[in-house]
């Protein structure tokens, strides 16, 4: 047992006793998050509209589709563990972090955008982690609803859009984008009055 014990327990099967560390889940998290640097290089590498930016967007809604994955293996199975409360939206903020900084190099989103969702995303990321010793705080429904948002609108960013369908494409983007824009912003607002007055 001792230091080795949160390694120990159910890796993939149903039972009582505790899950562990290395379960499925938490093991697609951190495949999850692997992966992000490839995205990074395949984007930038790939920027003009065609086959290969189409096959950047799948790539990120791979990544990102794989966050309900984990999720659905984890509470279906009873495979959750504090590990994975903590390293589960790590890696959504590294995926679509990512695709917003991405997305801001091409020159296809304003920078002011990216730092506002950035600072967000991470300011909260480093407060989990902060208070990790003492609980454990897991998603609400506003970032659920956050991330379900950013999950739309990253992929229709990074689609060559425009290119198929002509310049009306272009609002669709702006007006999902917006919603996971506002969303992220009100999501981060709720957690740290919740945050606040919880302390």
């Amino acid at each position: 047992m001792g230091i080795l014990s949160p390694w120990r327990g159910r890796v993939w099967r149903r039972g009582d006793e505790p899950a562990s560390v290395a379960s499925v889940p938490n093991i697609i998290s951190v495949v999850r998050i692997l992966l992000t640097p490839v995205f990074i290089a395949v984007a930038l590498t790939n920027p003009e509209p065609g086959l290969a930016r189409t096959m950047v967007a799948l790539l990120f809604a791979v990544l990102i589709a794989t966050d309900f994955v984990d999720g659905q293996i984890a509470r279906g199975r009873g495979l959750v563990t504090d590990f994975g409360k903590l390293i589960d939206p790590i890696a959504d903020k590294a995926i679509t972090g990512s695709a917003f900084v991405v997305l801001s190099i091409l020159g296809e989103l304003p920078w002011w955008i990216t730092a506002v969702v950035l600072l967000r995303e991470w300011g909260i990321t480093a407060y989990r982690l902060v208070v990790a010793s003492d609980v454990v705080i897991a998603a609400d429904w506003a970032g659920k609803a956050k991330t379900m948002a950013q999950a739309i609108a990253l992929p229709l960013a990074l689609l060559p859009l425009q290119a198929w369908l002509g310049d009306w494409a272009v609002w669709v983007c702006v007006v999902t984008m917006t919603v996971a824009v506002a969303l992220t912003i009100y999501s981060g607002v709720e957690f740290v009055v919740h945050a606040v007055r919880s302390r």
